[in-house]
């Protein structure tokens, strides 16, 4: 099994166990089974004012508010990727309403069926869930209007193919809204490699300079910088993977792991004209 493959049935692992274990503390993205501290508020935030919002669908796994800055209207469809327990589906759900539609994507067995069993007690009829991978995604090309995600490209091992495929099933004038995990500078080696970091969110990132300009080279547009806010791991959790020199070194770099909430746009006419089948660059 190679490394990318690896990494996708590690994050798997981890979140079917997440899926079919109740929520409370430890089940948030940076989780203490993913080796961070119990903390919720560490990455996670209160979706509990928006209408659509279902406690049962919410198990504290994202890092930011994606469809609160989406621009969703009604009748929109849209697509979110690594839909877990359907928190940011139901929430779209209610904004799109009967005239739309929402589509959730995640490629973990036990995260549909909990979806499932979720959307069936809210008895919506305008959410589905679909099993599949955001490398090769079950959905059409130019189909949506609107794309989300919540702290799940970072666990993704190819970003530019990710991000292929979000300009691929976007309608031409569509948009994207996703917030996730990025780093700005670097951090420490025996951080970034550890396995249970990269489940819980924070080694699976990269530079923030670097994912904008995945983004650019996909031919998106219009691209900024939503929100934005630091993630501060306890020094007791760092300090299951440093020394004490790497602390050091850490504090004095500057380095930082964020959470950012990145919205762009597809152009209505690709000027590209490499975008048809064949050509090979989305």
């Amino acid at each position: 099994m190679n490394s990318s493959a690896n990494k996708k049935a590690l994050v798997q692992e981890r979140y079917a166990s997440i899926a079919k274990s109740e929520r409370d503390s430890t089940n948030s993205c940076c989780s203490d089974t993913a080796c961070c501290a119990p903390n919720q508020s560490l990455m996670a935030e209160d979706y509990s004012t928006f209408e659509g919002y279902n406690p049962e669908a919410d198990l504290a796994l994202g890092c930011g508010l994606p469809v609160k800055f989406a621009e969703i209207k009604e009748g929109n469809l849209v697509v979110d990727l690594g839909s877990g327990a359907g928190n940011d589906c139901f929430v779209a759900a209610s904004i799109v309403g009967n005239a739309g539609r929402v589509i959730g994507i995640d490629f973990t067995e036990a995260m549909i069926e909990r979806a499932e069993q979720n959307k069936n007690k809210l008895k919506l009829s305008n959410v589905e869930f679909r099993l599949g991978d955001i490398e090769s995604m079950p959905i059409v090309s130019n189909f949506a209007d609107v794309v989300v995600s919540n702290c799940v490209l970072n666990l993704v091992p190819n970003k530019d193919i990710a991000f292929s495929e979000i300009f691929r099933v976007l309608k031409p004038g569509g948009h994207f809204c996703i917030s996730d995990i990025v780093l700005a500078g670097d951090l420490p080696e025996p951080l970034k490699k550890a396995a249970e970091m990269y489940a819980g969110c924070v080694s699976g990132a990269i530079k923030v300079d670097d994912y904008l300009k995945i983004i650019e080279d996909c031919g998106f547009t219009n691209i900024s910088i939503r929100k934005e806010k630091e993630i501060v791991l306890p020094e007791d959790t760092l300090r299951n993977y440093l020394s004490d020199e790497q602390m050091k070194l850490l504090r004095d770099s500057g380095a930082a792991i964020k959470s950012v909430t990145v919205y762009a746009d597809k152009p209505a006419k690709d000027e590209r004209n490499c975008c048809e089948p064949g050509n090979g660059c989305c």
